[in-house]
């Protein structure tokens, strides 16, 4: 039934509404027999319910009964709703209805009732025009609006209620409204609807108060919509309205969250400029925003005002204590942790876990247990995640005796570990080798492992075997796997016949429960054990068990035992095995192409190198340069320079452009054995060939040019390094400055020398070297040691090369007396002379006439085990030394005993210097 009302004052509405009716410009209530066709039928309703209850007035000829109950019936609407529907929306019918105190205040929870039924019954779209919406939406009231969007259950519907309210006429959202709808946005994570939320309400105009204000901000500020926060909190400051310290405070602590630190900074300082006192909430905010960007400076400073006003508490010390051990500064947190206590203050439980896995990720397990303790100590509850946490950080650091007490601990107080700490645990044991324990916790926790975490576990035992070198435990351990399906198979047989099951029990180094099928990771990693052991028998052994039992074997697989069939130079099973591999399905990649590919370069094997090169590229693959360039190498060091020049055309025919590296190679071999046209034609064909020739190339060049004596042409490579832009290398000068020294040429030799020093290319010792020997070889032995105290000046130290030079020059240039000083400076330097170095000595001293200081040279080098073998290019010119020293009358009979005690190789007596001896 109609909710019993004073009829007055409702006929007194009822009348106001039919006067607004055009079809009824009289008295409606005395002259209406029947229903008037405008009306609604709710409103006839109510108006028919009103007459009866009412003393004024009675209508004989309607049937009120009849009418109501065809109407709830077809409309499936409550009597106690029937009041809500007939609600008017007219313009004389103000929000403030309810408030008439002659009306029921129960009335207003009926209408929230009916609008979250309506609305949560149709999330999906409905139509807003219904005539029950159009009344209802006449109804609305803030309170009302609030009411329902903090009722209702889920963000959409409430946000499609939000926006439907602000559609109704005369409607209109307030600050309360808003933050009611931006913390239900924001609690569901939908930035984009907060975003568009906070701009509507800025182009909307609604006031704020600071405390509204502060809250939409906080709701931002939590989905770190940095931009919204200061354009909402500007808009309000443009309004005349004033924020105070607590908005600004909200403010910050929005702004704390990002990474902005500028925009704390400013904020902080427009709030102290705009003489607001900052409190603790502000200092805090600026505090967080600090340590989010690791300003620890920064941070202290804070922190130390915060104490110097007595603000400290937890909230405070968990900010900088969980910065700290987030940016590794774990020493200085454990420092703030004691400092507490001087406070008399302690971490919060949420506090303690974060530092916890803050300091076990920054690899302070030590500091994490001593954190851990304190929880104990504290009362606080201890839980399986930070139980795993710990132990394995423990395990990774292969504290596994520490690792074990705790998980020990862990199961005594109550806490029972998951399959994944226990397989962590159970591979951390197998992994390091201990497979007792590993056996132990197995059998203790292992028992309700599925297959697939078991297989993962057994998977660790044969990496730890063969991380310790154990492949052969390891290769044991996967038959035994095998076994262990084979074992089952029978088992299984037995049951069927006599009705009885029992579990599978195989003898092998971890316990074996359940039938497990090794998968393609147990074969691949003992068959990588094996084939790093060079152990390849075992391994394709242990491949084709794989195949038999059914185990389809991968391209990893593949890949790495063909590459050990290579390196080990069986060439024939390589290609064995690739068939089977295309036959198994699995196309070769370039690894697997170049593994052959690399074997058929080291054999020399040109015509099936370039055959594979022209199927690798039909599959889109290329050959790796270094092998390539390898054969260019080997076939030009065995002086097949021909062969290596028709292997690169054919590379280039099959579309395979030889790199750089692969052409300087050839170009050296040509240059080797002086086939210079040859090596020139290669030269200008890489540029052809796309490639631009780089200094090494050109130095290549020079230096073969050089060699043959063609140092013009040399010089004209020289030109062309510069005319491309390319910077000549400290080689490329040596070269040229050689080749110029070897052809007499000293000037452009000197001439080049400074084109060097301009380029500031600085000279070696191999530069200076090879203009003392030019010098010398040109008989300016004064400009040789000017250029070597030059070399010194500089800072370059001469090594035995460059002495034996200048000495040897000096030598040549009949500066004997000078040439020894520097061979005794040699000496002195513990740099050892030659053979070379000696005979030249000797031989200069014996043109000087000074025949005894020759020879106490002679005793000198054949002290020092320097004598020439009769091999040595020295030896003939050793014997003619020792002639004329026999024939010197002083020395004679010395050199007769010195020859006579079997000093000089090959020479026993004076009779064996020749026939001019004897014959004298």
């Amino acid at each position: 039934m109609v909710p019993q009302v004073q009829s007055k004052h409702l006929l007194t509405h009822l009348y106001r509404l039919l006067l607004c009716n055009k079809t009824l410009q009289k008295d409606p209530l005395r002259q209406v027999k029947t229903p008037p066709p405008s009306l609604s039928l709710s409103l006839h309703l109510l108006f028919v319910e009103t007459m009866k209850t009412s003393r004024y007035y009675s209508i004989k000829h309607w049937n009120p009964s009849h009418l109501i109950t065809n109407f709830l019936h077809s409309k499936k609407i409550s009597h106690q709703n029937l009041f809500l529907l007939s609600i008017p929306n007219s313009p004389q019918f103000t929000r403030n209805y309810y408030a008439d105190p002659a009306l029921p205040l129960h009335t207003t929870h009926q209408i929230a009732r009916e609008i979250s039924t309506i609305f949560s019954k149709n999330p999906s779209p409905f139509n807003k025009e219904s005539e029950i919406l159009q009344h209802l939406g006449a109804t609305l009231t803030l309170g009302t609006v609030e009411k329902l969007l903090n009722d209702f259950k889920s963000w959409r519907i409430a946000h499609q209620f939000f926006l439907w309210a602000a559609q109704q006429d005369g409607f209109r959202h307030n600050c309360y409204t808003y933050n009611a709808m931006a913390s239900i946005l924001s609690r569901a994570h939908q930035k984009t609807h907060l975003k568009t939320l906070s701009k509507d309400m800025v182009n909307s105009g609604c006031p704020m108060t600071p405390g509204a204000l502060g809250f939409l901000i906080r709701c931002l500020g939590s989905e770190g919509l940095v931009d919204e926060v200061n354009y909402v909190f500007d808009h309000a400051k443009s309004t005349n309205w004033v924020p105070n310290t607590y908005t600004y405070n909200c403010l910050l602590e929005a702004l704390a969250k990002s990474s902005r630190v500028d925009l704390v900074e400013s904020r902080f300082k427009e709030m102290v400029d705009s003489g607001r006192e900052s409190d603790k909430f502000t200092l805090t905010a600026v505090l967080q925003a600090y340590c989010n960007v690791g300003k620890f400076k920064e941070s202290l400073i804070i922190f130390d005002r915060i104490r110097d006003n007595g603000w400290v508490d937890e909230h405070v010390f968990s900010i900088l204590i969980v910065s700290l051990s987030k940016w590794g500064e774990v020493d200085k947190a454990l420092e703030l942790i004691h400092r507490m206590e001087h406070f008399n203050m302690k971490l919060n439980e949420k506090t303690l876990c974060i530092l916890i896995h803050g300091f076990t990720r920054e690899k302070r397990v030590d500091s994490a247990l001593i954190l851990f303790d304190m929880m104990n100590q504290l009362g606080f509850s201890r839980d399986l995640a930070l139980y795993s946490v710990l132990i394995e950080g423990l395990c990774e650091r292969k504290e596994f005796t520490k690792a074990l007490d705790l998980y020990v601990e862990m199961k005594e107080s109550g806490v029972f570990p998951d399959v994944s700490l226990v397989k962590k645990l159970i591979s951390s044991f197998c992994i390091e080798g201990d497979l007792v324990t590993a056996n132990r916790l197995l059998k203790e926790d292992g028992l309700n492992l599925d297959v697939s975490t078991l297989l993962f576990v057994h998977n660790a035992v044969l990496e730890g075997l063969v991380n310790h070198g154990e492949v052969d435990k390891a290769y044991s351990h996967v038959h035994a796997l095998m076994e262990s399906l084979k074992s089952q198979f029978a088992k299984d047989m037995v049951a069927e016949c006599v009705g009885n099951g029992t579990g599978v029990v195989i003898d092998s180094l971890l316990m074996i429960n359940k039938a497990i099928l090794p998968d393609a990771t147990s074969f691949n990693i003992v068959i990588d054990g094996l084939l790093k052991n060079h152990k390849v028998d075992m391994a394709l052994e242990l491949f084709h068990d794989m195949v038999g039992m059914g185990c389809k074997g991968n391209l990893l697989i593949y890949n790495n035992l063909i590459l050990e069939l290579c390196n080990g130079d069986r060439l024939e099973e390589s290609y064995k095995l690739l068939r089977e591999m295309k036959e198994s399905g699995f196309d070769p990649v370039q690894f697997t192409y170049n593994a052959i590919f690399g074997c058929l370069c080291r054999h020399g094997d040109t015509s099936n190198a370039l055959e594979l090169v022209r199927e690798m590229r039909s599959h889109g693959h290329q050959p790796w340069i270094k092998h390539y360039t390898m054969l260019v190498k080997q076939l030009c060091a065995n002086g097949k320079v021909a062969e290596a020049c028709n292997f690169l055309n054919g590379m280039v025919e099959l579309g395979a452009i030889p790199d750089t590296i692969a052409y300087s190679a050839a170009i050296n071999g040509l240059c080797r054995v002086g086939e210079m046209t040859q090596a020139l034609q290669i030269f200008r064909a890489m540029s052809t060939n796309q490639y631009i020739p780089d200094v090494v190339a050109h130095n290549i060049l020079i230096g073969g040019f050089c060699k043959a004596g063609r140092v013009s042409e040399a010089q004209g490579i020289l030109d062309e390094i510069l005319e491309k832009g390319l910077v000549p290398s400290v080689v490329t000068y040596n070269l040229m400055i050689d080749g110029w020294c070897k052809t007499g040429r000293i000037d452009l030799a000197l001439l080049c020398f400074s084109k060097m020093v301009d380029e500031a290319r600085p000279p070696t010792v191999i530069t200076y070297t090879t203009l003392v020997d030019g010098m010398c070889n040109a008989g300016k032995p004064d400009d040789a040691i000017m250029i070597w105290n030059q070399m010194r000046e500089k800072g370059c130290a001469p090594n035995r090369i460059a002495y034996i030079a200048l000495v040897h020059g000096l030598c040549k240039c009949g500066r004997a007396v000078t040439a020894l000083d520097y061979f005794h400076e040699m000496e002195e330097k513990e740099l050892e002379p030659d053979t070379f170095v000696y005979v030249a000595l000797i031989n200069a001293f014996l043109s000087k006439g000074n025949s005894l200081l020759a020879f106490n040279l002679l005793k000198e080098m054949v002290q020092k085990a320097k004598c020439p073998s009769p091999t040595d290019k020295n030896y003939s010119l050793l014997m003619d030394a020792l002639r004329k020293l026999y024939e010197d009358e002083v020395i004679s009979s010395d050199v007769q005993n010195f020859i006579g005690e079997g000093c000089i190789p090959m020479i026993h007596s004076v009779r064996d210097l020749g026939e001019d001896i004897n014959k004298s």
